[in-house]
């Protein structure tokens, strides 16, 4: 059993099977969650001693999945690892950059870089030839030095992982044309893009020493990933027929996704919320509400789309599932009726299931007429509109934003805390606080040096400063040092979540109260976008350094060079930007009107609903700014945010430190919040679907199947994500891009594609 040194609690290992919150292991093994059945091991080390002191902190599920051998010999950075490299990185970048548009999406699958791009390496081994080329005073390298080796195939799979993100800094020009008509130099765009990747590149040197070389943060997605390549690598006849079978499955899965996406996407949209109750209920307005999955509240609404499914029925542990669902349930089944029929918290007068802003009468805001040409606040016209409203679902979204970010503090302190403070003390003590085989083994590799980390963050600040000087994004200069500031402090309690969990959650509205009242000072400038510039640079720190670390472990699971793997990810956002770019551009051309709202989307899919809701968050926060909100009364029970956030966690430790084998620790409170705060907008009908697979796939067959579950469990999924990504492409390249619609019929109604009437 792990534990910490310091206070003895344990350091939560939550993979599936222990997260099935119905353990039924011995009395001994009760308190901890960090087993996996050895019997069912697809990797078996008898030769080890586990109770020796390099392999005893090792848990279980990672000694079922790695190897302790290491070849440092073998070909890292190659031609071949740069070729199919950047190929990868163009397609995920199209997909993951066409996701920011869609309310749902299936991201780019790793999964289909690693099982595709093996094959592509091992026939570039056997047609290019070996010559050298050489690069003057930089050197030369060889076209192919050998066999394709198992660590050029995890770095194309890095880089890919890193470019195919969608890059979040894309959201700055979007909105700004989608809402304000402007324009953005495509240089600014780019080099803003670039700028705030690297800076979070940088801040992963600041957690490290703590999530990297820790064998009990686990990553779960790393480890996911981790056990296909080794399934894939091996030398045995069984490795390879095991490999066949995976990879037979795995296009027959996708090809069949692909065929199949055609009907909830274009040809049978009904399939996509199939909503039994709007059918028994027929024009009963309330049934219909209650029933539809598209502007309704999706009870009993279930969906064969697999953009509302995704993936994470594999990918996240069973208990990040649970918490998931009971957010949703508290969220949309609970608290929208409230408010819906009982006329609470604004509604009617401002629609309850709407991200955006209201006057006081419940008529839309009417922000740009408060916009002068200077990017200032109207006066006058703020007075004759006066605050601004929003929706019941985003008032309470804010609430629990607040709780989140101060959970995840709190959070950090309770259970990580002796961890952190020990490594802390290890910069001063000069005493590895890790020896463990994994962390030993690496040793071998140099890390990338201090001056290294400081030249990338230097070279991406200095690139910032210059554009926020230029005054090309209404940003305050001074604002632009608190947003990095608060950037690196996020970093790493956002990190442990995800490095726990596999949950990755956003910074929340936080950044934007702080940025609200800096501004509230005689010459700032109001304009939202200032604001969507600052919450891009506080947050995309944290956003990236997930990407870098995530992958990082992959590395130190694989015992790969970390500046090999740095500089992977390097080359993935290098290529990947300027693809982001030139997919947006498509979208807001071909999709503007969708995206405008001037036509409504039969599907409730192009509403760039994320953009929308930064947008309320930028006209609230700070063309209006918090001291204006905060006196009204609406607002100021949202205070009460930050206090649920720091008590929340607290309750909980204590209730695990009282009742040990309950496993209250796994009930994350910044997990629940933050998926609390997640604005569900127009669809509803995944989550009963995606607990209802997830428990199948994450609890029954992890738990009573481990074997198929091991063999097939992420083959299915990457399938599916991949069959997904690749239609949603093939649309929106060819029917879309030639304006081919679909005639109307009984499966595709143009009042309610599921057929609920009278909502």
């Amino acid at each position: 059993m792990a534990t910490f040194a310091a206070t003895g609690d344990t350091i939560p290992n939550l993979q599936y099977k222990a997260s099935s919150l119905d353990l039924k292991e011995s009395d001994e093994k009760a308190e901890g969650v960090d087993f996996v059945t050895t019997k069912e091991s697809i990797y078996l080390h008898d030769d080890i001693d586990w109770d020796s002191p390099e392999y005893r902190d090792i848990p279980q599920i990672v000694r079922d999945v790695v190897s302790f051998d290491d070849d440092p010999t073998i070909s890292t950075i190659t031609f071949r690892t740069v070729v199919l490299s950047a190929f990868y990185v163009a397609i995920g970048a199209c997909v993951g950059q066409l996701s920011f548009y869609r309310t749902t999406s299936a991201t780019f699958s790793v999964f289909f870089v690693i099982l595709t791009s093996w094959p592509f390496g091992r026939a570039l081994a056997r047609v290019l030839p070996a010559w050298r080329i050489s690069l003057g005073p930089l050197g030369s390298f060889s076209l192919n030095p050998g066999p394709f080796s198992t660590k050029e195939h995890v770095l194309i799979g890095m880089a890919a992982n890193a470019g195919a993100s969608g890059n979040w800094a894309t959201y700055l020009p979007a909105n700004a044309k989608i809402y304000y008509d402007i324009d953005m130099h495509p240089a600014v765009a780019l080099f803003f893009g670039w700028a705030t990747a690297f800076i979070g590149y940088s801040f992963a040197a600041l957690v490290r020493q703590i999530l990297i070389y820790d064998p009990q943060f686990l990553f779960p997605l790393s480890l996911q990933q981790v056990t296909l390549y080794r399934s894939m690598h091996g030398t045995s006849e069984e490795h390879d027929i095991r490999t066949r079978r995976q990879m037979n499955v795995f296009w027959i899965l996708c090809v069949a996704m692909f065929a199949w996406q055609f009907f909830p996407e274009f040809i049978f949209p009904m399939t996509a919320a199939l909503a039994p109750i709007c059918w028994f209920g027929r024009k009963n307005h309330t049934a219909n509400f209650v029933g539809s999955g598209i502007g309704g509240i999706g009870v009993l609404n279930f969906t064969l789309n697999w953009s509302n499914i995704t993936s994470t029925i594999i990918t996240q542990p069973y208990f990040v599932q649970v918490i998931l669902f009971t957010g949703f349930v508290i969220t949309t089944w609970i608290l929208i009726p409230i408010a819906y029929f009982g006329n609470l918290w604004g509604s009617p007068k401002y629609k309850v299931m709407s991200n955006g802003v209201f006057t006081k009468n419940g008529t839309a805001y009417p922000f740009l007429s408060m916009l002068t040409s200077e990017g200032q606040l109207n006066q006058t016209v703020y007075d004759e509109v006066g605050l601004v409203y929003a929706g019941a679902q985003y008032m309470w979204a804010i609430f629990f934003w607040y709780a989140s970010y101060i959970s995840a503090f709190v959070w950090m302190g309770l259970f990580a805390g002796p961890k952190v403070w020990a490594v802390i003390k290890s910069h001063y003590t000069k005493k590895n606080v890790h020896n463990d085989k994994l962390s030993n083994i690496m040793k071998a590799y140099p890390e990338v040096p201090l001056w290294q980390w400081a030249a990338i963050f230097l070279a991406s600040a200095v690139t910032l400063l210059v554009i926020v000087l230029k005054g090309n994004i209404y940003m305050p200069l001074f604002t632009y040092f608190v947003a990095i500031a608060f950037g690196g402090a996020a970093t790493l309690p956002m990190s442990l979540v995800y490095a726990i969990s596999g949950f990755s959650m956003k910074v929340g509205l936080f950044n934007e109260l702080i940025y609200g009242y800096m501004i509230d000072v005689p010459g700032s400038s109001p304009h939202p976008l200032g604001q969507l510039a600052y919450r891009i640079i506080s947050g995309n720190v944290w956003y990236d350094v997930r990407t870098v670390i995530e992958d990082q472990k992959i590395g130190h699971y694989m015992h790969i060079a970390p500046r090999a793997v740095i500089f992977s990810q390097i080359l993935g956002s290098v290529i990947g930007l300027p693809v982001n770019y030139a997919i947006m551009r498509w979208v807001l051309s071909s999709k503007m009107d969708y995206l405008r709202e001037i036509v409504d989307d039969p599907n409730g899919q192009w509403t760039a609903q994320d953009l929308k809701s930064y947008n309320t968050a930028g006209v609230q926060y700070a063309l209006v700014g918090p001291r204006r909100l905060f006196q009204d009364a609406s607002y100021t029970p949202l205070w009460y945010g930050f206090m649920t956030g720091a008590v929340a966690p607290l309750v909980v430790w204590l209730l695990h430190r009282r009742f040990k084998r309950a496993n209250f620790h796994l009930w994350n409170t910044t997990i629940f919040f933050a998926n609390m705060a997640e604005f569900r907008g127009n669809i509803s009908t995944g989550p009963l679907t995606q607990i209802i697979l997830g428990t199948i796939w994450n609890f029954y067959l992890y738990r009573y199947r481990y074997k198929f579950w091991s063999m097939w469990a992420y083959i299915t999924g990457a399938a599916l994500d991949t069959g997904f990504s690749l239609n949603l492409l093939f649309i929106f390249a060819t029917l879309a891009a030639a304006g081919v619609t679909m005639p109307k019929w009984w499966g595709n109604n143009e009042q309610s594609v599921e057929r609920c009437f009278g909502k």
